[in-house]
């Protein structure tokens, strides 16, 4: 294909929410503009001695409302034209920040370039050192680092938006592509919103570690619920010696006046594992698992376009401590023609900035999707290794498999665990496509693993029954953390 030259100039209208390309020449037929976890194509208007290609900079995805770009690089594509010399310098608008450097457009979140200096965090944070704090009803949410607005506080945010309407909720976000609950606040990390929120919050929620430097206020609280029951060993049960690694997980811990368990295994594991002695540990259950006792499918369905009657298989593997991008131990493509099914395709949390959506026929990436709970309870079968979510998806009853070529490198060498997979697992351990394939050829727990699912069930999930989220906003409430 021949590439033309041409004098493009891009800019942005804020109003409409668009970045606009424009140039002289020949019409192009298509433009795009492609991210890690977003798309967006251009809409191309004019013709003869100009054109115009119009960008979206919100995209509708999974179903919700429209939400800024996430923020990353995206590649500038417009078919036929030579797009390095379009330029277009750092611009801040109230929803994000934006920069065009010939193919590559830079997204970022809305914050003022004088914050993200030492300097101007320095000053917001000493600011936020010195505020007296903890003087408003209000929640200061954060799920995984401001990644998503989901997990155990999601639940408890949707719970607490009924039973004390009069408190505010804030969420922790690393940019406004995050959606947020309905009714809540979205402030963007590192922004002089959210030094100011995190200071004035009487209760901070939190499903891991605050970081930053996070300085109490009096009377503030924090409830830790942290994100799984664990099989991979944590915090001071981690495989080596490191003190600087014991010192940071004891601080740490002692910023947190309540931890939320699933069940009571977890409880005794996480209280040894972060040193969280003299303390309480509230055992109630998860949150986040409420809408697995009585959810309905139908809708989160619909959002991701899959049809009522098909079969839909859950790919959610664990992070590794030695790479940065979720594993590729499937063909997502292959296993959905092998098995006839859709395959939405999980990563995990730490795996969603450095990484890219997987693409291929029935093939759905949700890496960026707000509620692992609802994706779970869509899915007719789990596939995964060593993550949490077994503890989770076992609440359905239904078939799960375990994906775990590097089992002996795992187990023997990253972390460890605290029982042996092999010995308990309510599903087969499989190493190959061939050997899974084999193991989803039907929609049953087989046999020989019922007896050991029920025995886990027992064990792991006798109080998620649906209530776990109105148990922990009771709790919040008597202690009087807040006032309804």
């Amino acid at each position: 294909m021949t590439t033309a030259r041409t004098d493009a100039q891009a800019r942005v209208d804020e109003n409409a929410h668009t970045l606009i390309v424009s140039g002289t020449g020949a019409r192009p037929a298509s433009a795009s503009l492609d991210g890690p976890r977003a798309r967006t194509a251009g809409r191309i208007t004019g013709g003869g001695k100009t054109w115009k290609a119009t960008f979206r900079l919100q995209v509708a995805r999974w179903g919700g409302k429209e939400l800024p770009l996430p923020s990353g690089t995206y590649t500038l594509q417009i078919d036929g034209i030579a797009t390095d010399g379009v330029m277009l310098a750092p611009t801040l608008l109230t929803t994000l920040r934006i920069e065009v450097q010939g193919s590559t457009v830079l997204i970022a979140p809305p914050l003022d370039p004088i914050y993200e200096t030492a300097e101007g965090q320095g000053t917001l944070e000493e600011r936020y050192v010195s505020q007296v704090g903890a003087s408003e009803n209000a929640v200061f949410f954060e799920s995984f680092y401001g990644q998503n607005a989901g997990c155990n506080p999601r639940a408890i945010d949707r719970v607490l938006a009924e039973r004390a309407p009069a408190v505010t909720r804030y969420w922790s976000v690393t940019d406004l592509s995050v959606e947020v609950p309905e009714g809540a606040i979205a402030v963007v990390e590192g922004s002089p919103a959210w030094w100011r929120a995190r200071g004035d919050a009487r209760l901070l929620v939190v499903n891991d570690w605050l970081r930053r430097r996070f300085v109490r206020k009096p009377g503030q609280r924090v409830l830790q619920t942290w994100h799984g029951t664990p099989l991979k060993r944590l915090a001071l049960h981690r495989p080596g010696f490191a003190p600087r690694r014991m010192a940071a997980v004891v601080k740490e811990s002692r910023r947190w006046d309540a931890l939320l368990a699933q069940n009571v295994y977890a409880a005794r594991i996480l209280r040894k594992a972060y040193a969280f002695f003299g303390k309480p540990i509230w055992v109630e259950g998860y949150p986040r698992n409420d809408v697995l006792a009585a959810g309905d499918p139908t809708a989160v369905r619909a959002s991701l376009g899959i049809g009522v009657d098909e079969r839909v298989l859950l790919y959610a593997p664990t992070w590794r401590d030695d790479r940065a991008e979720m594993v590729d131990f499937v063909d997502p493509e292959r296993l959905a023609a092998d098995t006839d099914s859709v395959v939405l395709v999980r990563g995990h949390s730490r795996t969603l900035r450095p990484g890219r959506d997987r693409a291929g026929a029935r093939v759905i990436d949700v890496t960026g999707y707000p509620e692992t709970a609802r994706l779970l309870l869509i899915a007719d079968a789990l596939i995964t290794d060593y993550s949490s979510v077994m503890f989770d998806f076992s609440v359905t009853g239904r078939p799960m498999c375990f994906l775990v070529p590097d089992l002996e490198h795992y187990r023997g060498e990253l972390r460890g665990f605290y029982f042996d997979l092999a010995e308990r697992a309510p599903g087969p351990l499989v190493r190959s496509h061939t050997e899974l394939v084999s193991a989803l050829g039907d929609l049953e727990v087989p046999e020989t693993y019922r007896e050991r699912y029920a025995a886990w069930r027992a064990q792991f999930n006798r109080l998620d029954d649906g209530g776990a989220a109105e148990r922990v906003v009771s709790r919040i409430l008597d202690q009087g953390w807040l006032t309804v």
